[in-house]
């Protein structure tokens, strides 16, 4: 079968044959229909050899979904045909934080080497993959496939962000978007369908600001060094009760730091390499930040019922799978506008 590899440290991705896995004990194998690409793909195609957890060569691909094609022994609750989302951040099932669903934050996973597909297991850009356990997996429900693969990280991950704050954004509150992209602007569609705050979008290009009016952002503010302060202009001089950075560079925290408001939390989602100082002076008073790690199974499952309701959309490009090169590029040149899409059969 062909998949899309990480082969060697600092090597672009490269569309590969290898051979077709099987679903053993326990396992599920999905016959994949969509594969979503994202900029934490491209985080660990930039680390270098010494920070690498797990071995190469990797199939890429942590945001899947797939017909159920074949089940391992012992596997029940699913049937052969049933079209699933998969949940990638695994654990081991049985700790604590498992035992709530919050599997993205495994007591256990980094010491028994437990990584997610497609940042570390074999992922979900390829003909077929194979799941771990059928808790991984939860039913669309008549969704899209090309519609909902991204809602398993760009979805799930905002979701988790802005369910946290949710008691913060009441009338007449602010919640402020930094970066309109991949998961920016469905963070906005969320902010709208699940909060009454008013919510301010920015980004560094126009189109993506187009994007973010048009998906339901108040009011847009080009990213710059006077990001803060025209933040500041449109809340009566008093910040943002959520701020939400979704690129994560060093500009980026700082200014979500500035534009935060008395008791507001700050969550910095981008893998820019950014961090905000917590300390008296550094912020407004009593302001809380935070950096998650994508959401919970229960929390998928939400997010895929809000998209059942119409109330978020993902903006997406396909591409076949001997295509996904090209859209690692358009992605790393800020090109895609919305989400990229790999179809594994065209």
């Amino acid at each position: 079968m062909k998949a899309v590899q990480y082969r060697e440290v600092g090597g672009a991705p490269q569309v590969v044959t290898v051979p077709e896995p099987e679903a053993g004990p326990g396992q599920v194998l999905l016959e994949v229909t969509a594969a979503g690409v994202c900029h934490s793909d491209i985080a660990v195609m930039g680390m270098p050899a010494d920070a690498l957890r797990f071995p190469l060569p990797l199939t890429l691909g942590h945001e899947g979904v797939g017909t159920v094609a074949a089940l391992g022994a012992g596997v029940t609750g699913l049937t052969v045909g049933e079209q699933v989302a998969v949940y990638g951040p695994w654990g081991c099932g049985t700790c604590a934080a498992c035992a709530r669903g919050r599997e993205n934050y495994c007591h256990r996973a980094a010491g028994l080497g437990i990584f997610p597909p497609g940042l570390g297991a074999p992922g979900a850009m390829a003909e077929y993959m194979v799941v771990d356990d059928p808790r991984h997996l939860v039913p669309l429900g008549g969704l899209d496939p090309v519609a909902a693969v991204p809602l398993t990280d760009a979805g799930l991950t905002p979701y988790h962000a802005i369910k946290r704050s949710l008691a913060k954004l009441v009338p007449g509150s602010t919640a402020v978007v930094i970066g309109a992209g991949g998961l920016g602007h469905v963070a906005i569609q969320l902010l709208r369908a699940m909060t009454a705050a008013q919510v301010i979008a920015l980004d560094v290009a126009e189109e993506k600001l187009a994007l973010a009016r048009e998906v339901g952002a108040h009011e847009t503010v080009l990213s710059d060094d006077r990001a803060a302060a025209a933040v500041r202009e449109r809340t009566g001089g008093l910040g943002a009760q959520l701020v939400l950075d979704f690129v994560g560079a060093p500009p980026t925290a700082a200014a979500a730091g500035a534009m935060a408001a008395p008791e507001a939390d700050v969550t910095i989602v981008g893998l820019g390499g950014g961090a905000l100082p917590v300390g008296f002076g550094t912020t407004a008073y009593e302001v809380s930040v935070c950096s998650p790690y994508w959401g919970s199974r229960a929390e998928l499952a939400e997010v895929l019922a809000l998209a059942r309701a119409g109330a978020v959309t993902v903006h997406t490009e396909t591409y076949g799978i001997d295509e996904a090169p090209l859209a690692y590029e358009r992605l790393h040149q800020g090109k895609i506008n919305g989400r990229a899409v790999i179809l594994p059969r065209g």
